[in-house]
């Protein structure tokens, strides 16, 4: 069984590993840029762990993933990475992370939200299609200087037209 839960200072040096296990050198975090953008004020961050007892290294359940994603003033949220260990992906635990990301910015009363993924990223792009994002614009030259992103957006509940916002944060 895999459970959702707030992140807990505990969690974050597993978060970043995970983090350099989903996106190559460059376009991953480094520490300080992980911790900055899990501490912004509107930010939050949730991981997926699997219950203890189900494979577990330690204590609290393994984490499987985490999304970090943050509310804006104009009611637009942002989903700033979305990170499945390898052994995670394709088991639904992307999706539930994405969904409980998007339920908790329509409770901060977003009524979209926008996110950042690379071009060449097919895999991303067809998880995201299939939930319900549409490309809104190319932003050339977004990752390494060299490789293209797509800045994809959805309707929340209630939601209205999304207007791209380039927030310039790294990657999804």
């Amino acid at each position: 069984m895999i459970n959702l839960r707030e992140s807990q200072g505990s969690d974050f040096d597993e978060l970043w590993r995970i983090d350099q296990e989903c996106f190559q050198e460059g376009i991953a975090y480094s520490k300080r840029e992980l911790a900055w953008y899990m501490s912004r004020s509107r930010a939050f961050t949730l991981v997926a762990h699997r219950a203890p007892g189900q494979a577990e290294q330690k204590p609290g359940g393994r984490i499987l993933g985490f999304v970090v994603a943050e509310s804006d003033p104009s009611r637009v949220g942002h989903i700033l990475t979305i990170d499945v260990r390898p052994d995670g992906q394709r088991t639904g635990v992307g999706s539930l992370l994405l969904e409980a990301a998007e339920r908790r910015l329509v409770q901060e009363k977003c009524e979209g939200v926008l996110l950042e993924t690379a071009v060449s990223n097919t895999a991303a792009l067809a998880f995201y299609k299939h939930h319900g994002y549409s490309v809104i614009e190319t932003i050339p030259r977004y990752y390494l200087d060299s490789i293209d992103a797509l800045v994809m957006g959805k309707h929340l509940e209630g939601g209205r037209l999304i207007e791209a916002k380039r927030a310039r944060v790294k990657k999804t």
